[in-house]
């Protein structure tokens, strides 16, 4: 729930390449969230629903109406989440007379692939909550290193339409006859960067599979470890629970804890920083989201930006 403090869940990834923002979980007070921050709902693009519960999805319908209000929906923005998710976003429509002014496609998830492109491919997982309950995976495609313009003038390759092809690794074939493999051109491949999203959730070998490997792991810490037995009944996680999975993933960067139960308030028995303190202690790399954060995932210069709205 809400507190004076903090929001319910909503994050969002900047792809600063493609001025695009893609949204996980859109709960109530979003595009509030999104009014107070330098984000443009104008360039959400995508948004990944989790699952039907309504502190990752009552801020939906109002986010997506002021879109259409303000105009900035030219563009399509697809939405990823469970069977019910177009039926609840058509009955909102329907009974507040909403009309959008722009196409909207909702797709419905399932384990494995839900979107890929020439750069990104995004996947998910079933994991362990009370109703079905998705967390998701986005995989930067690794990319072709720096192409050595100065070996290539030094081949004889004149400039032009064969460069693209070498900057591609492509093999060509030059007017005197000689085979110029592009890869050897090329610098060491540029690995791409895995950012995962996981909640809501109790401690899972999904969880774990989805989150291998990847530079960014945030992860739902509903409870405190001394309340593991209430963590299990309503089937969410510990600040422990979420450190173990990132820990067995061999998170890269960076452990954020989200999604924190209003009972560790300031002054009460436990606080947020005791979560805190138990999640450093089996994954160092850990620290907590509050309204606001961003973080970014560095590659060789360039960043992209996950903003958290705990």
């Amino acid at each position: 729930m809400p507190t004076r403090s903090r929001n319910v869940s909503s994050v969002a990834l900047r792809l600063p390449q493609r001025a695009e923002v893609w949204l996980f979980d859109c709960g109530e007070g979003t595009q509030h969230q999104f009014l107070k921050s330098d984000f443009k709902s104008s360039q959400v693009r995508r948004i990944f629903v989790t699952h039907m519960h309504g502190d990752h999805i009552f801020g939906l319908p109002g986010f997506l109406a002021s879109c259409g209000m303000a105009g900035t929906g030219q563009q399509q923005i697809d939405i990823y989440g469970p069977p019910e998710l177009g039926k609840y976003l058509d009955a909102c429509r329907r009974y507040s007379k909403t009309h959008s002014s722009y196409p909207l496609q909702v797709h419905v998830t399932e384990p494995g692939k839900v979107y890929e492109d020439d750069t990104y491919i995004v996947s998910c997982e079933r994991l362990k909550h009370r109703i079905p309950a998705h967390g998701y995976r986005v995989v930067e495609k690794d990319q072709i290193g720096h192409f050595d313009v100065k070996k290539a003038a030094n081949l004889g390759i004149p400039p032009g339409p064969l460069y693209g092809q070498l900057k591609r690794g492509e093999v060509v074939t030059l007017a005197d006859g000689r085979k110029v493999n592009g890869a050897d051109l090329c610098g060491p491949t540029i690995m791409g960067r895995k950012f995962v999203y996981c909640t809501d959730t109790v401690f899972c070998e999904n969880a774990i599979a989805l989150a291998d490997q990847a530079d960014v792991l945030i992860h739902e810490a509903t409870f405190a470890h001394q309340d593991a037995e209430l963590a299990y009944q309503r089937m969410h996680s510990t600040s422990t629970m979420a450190a173990q999975v990132a820990l067995a993933a061999q998170v890269k960067q960076q452990l954020i804890l989200t999604h924190f139960s209003p009972r560790y308030a300031p002054g009460n028995a436990l606080e947020l920083k005791d979560l805190l303190s138990e999640a450093q202690a089996i994954f160092p790399n850990t620290i907590m989201a509050k309204d606001f954060l961003t973080y970014d995932i560095e590659r060789s210069g360039e960043a992209k930006q996950v903003k958290v709205s705990a």
